[in-house]
């Protein structure tokens, strides 16, 4: 892959295939989707999600491969630094990028299956695990 596509990012909300925001990556290459977790809870804040490191859940998402100039206009969609903070974590193809939700959990739903487009449509059964059966975990420091 060329050194332009020089980070990754792992979406879990309206940044998904499917999602409103998804137009912000349609040129960027999709690496695949997987599980992260435990220990991530996915709040639904409305029209978007938030996620924070608590509880000892698992979210859905998918890593894509951006430029610099794209993590910027991501930076500007996610409100970073005021309402999400990028931090990186763990993945199934390295490093990765992702927007944790500042102001916290206080006064939002869980989304207890954490999936983003599941919050109206609850399974019964939970798959768990990722694609090609990895799954990510997230990386301190």
């Amino acid at each position: 892959m060329h050194a332009y596509w020089r980070h990754q990012v792992f979406v879990y909300g309206t940044l998904r295939q499917g999602g409103r925001y998804h137009a912000y990556l349609r040129e960027a290459p999709c690496l695949g989707s997987c599980w992260l977790g435990p220990g991530m809870t996915l709040l639904d804040v409305g029209a978007y999600p938030g996620l924070v490191f608590a509880g000892n859940g698992w979210v859905l998402g998918e890593v894509y491969r951006v430029t610099p100039a794209m993590l910027r206009r991501l930076d500007r969609l996610e409100d970073h630094p005021r309402s999400y903070r990028r931090c990186r974590i763990e993945t199934p193809w390295g490093a990765a990028w992702m927007y944790l939700y500042k102001p916290g959990a206080r006064g939002h739903g869980r989304i207890p299956g954490g999936d983003w487009f599941d919050r109206v449509r609850r399974p019964a059964v939970r798959p768990w695990g990722c694609r090609r059966g990895r799954r990510g975990r997230r990386r301190d420091g």
